[in-house]
């Protein structure tokens, strides 16, 4: 059995690197290798015409996409652990990495410039935690294919309503239509803790109070002490750059 989840982790700590090429453009494969590795699978996911239908993806995509799923994890399912195992290859001890690119969390730092930061010992855990809770949206305890494909098709091809509320739904911590002030704080902190303990430029002390206040200030319009999904989409709408931001990755596939 741990041989079996060590194998399952392995394997799908490559796919999920396979899939990054996929999603930036950098993976090119050939048709015909394509097409001999799709032969290779012998299990095929029931409800493919339906996935089709309920997503932005083309048939083949699907393929695609649930080959590398399946032949790296055979179980088909993916659980925390594993999430964050997978999670934290892209940020194993820091790194460049473009603020933009964690397009889910700009909205956290609305107003704040900041382009690129350095992410020295870094730990995704927490917000791997929160974004394995997004995915898995029926609270199973486990990520299906039909999960991770379904939250796919809307970060990469959705509409702007249906990502900010995908978006939404991944800060509402505790699920009952609302964001709180805890609920920011506790998501701002794992992206702090995502970021490492060193940042260049130097963030203060009380940056993360300073985002949930901002953040706040401008979201929750009716000073309620909450933000409820319509604030939060409209605005959203009203900032130019979260706009730009949710753009970033449509049509990459």
């Amino acid at each position: 059995m741990a041989g079996c989840a060590k194998r399952c982790k392995q394997g799908l700590v490559k796919f999920a690197l396979s899939l990054h090429k996929l999603v930036t453009g950098t993976l090119n494969k050939d048709k015909a290798d394509d097409d001999l590795e799709m032969t290779m699978v012998c299990h095929r996911p029931e409800g493919l015409d339906q996935l089709e239908a309920q997503t932005n993806f083309s048939k083949r995509e699907l393929q695609v996409l649930y080959r590398g799923f399946k032949n790296e994890c055979p179980s088909g399912v993916v659980n925390e652990d594993t999430f964050k195992q997978i999670y934290s290859q892209f940020f194993p001890h820091g790194g460049r990495v473009r603020a933009c690119t964690l397009f889910v969390s700009l909205p956290v730092f609305v107003s704040v410039s900041i382009q690129t930061l350095s992410y020295p010992l870094a730990d995704a855990s927490t917000y791997a935690h929160y974004l394995f809770n997004a995915f898995d949206s029926a609270n199973t305890g486990s990520i299906k294919f039909e999960d991770f494909v379904t939250a796919l098709s809307i970060l990469l091809r959705g509409s702007v309503t249906e990502k900010l509320q995908w978006t939404f739904n991944l800060y509402d911590i505790n699920r009952d239509g609302y964001i709180n002030k805890e609920e920011m704080t506790d998501i701002v902190r794992a992206i702090y803790d995502m970021m490492g303990k060193y940042t260049y430029p130097v963030l203060k002390h009380d940056a993360p109070k300073q985002h949930v206040d901002a953040f706040f200030q401008k979201m929750d319009k009716n000073r309620d002490g909450v933000v409820t999904l319509d604030e939060f989409i409209l605005s959203c709408q009203e900032d130019e750059n979260i706009m730009r931001s949710l753009q970033l990755f449509e049509n990459v596939i």
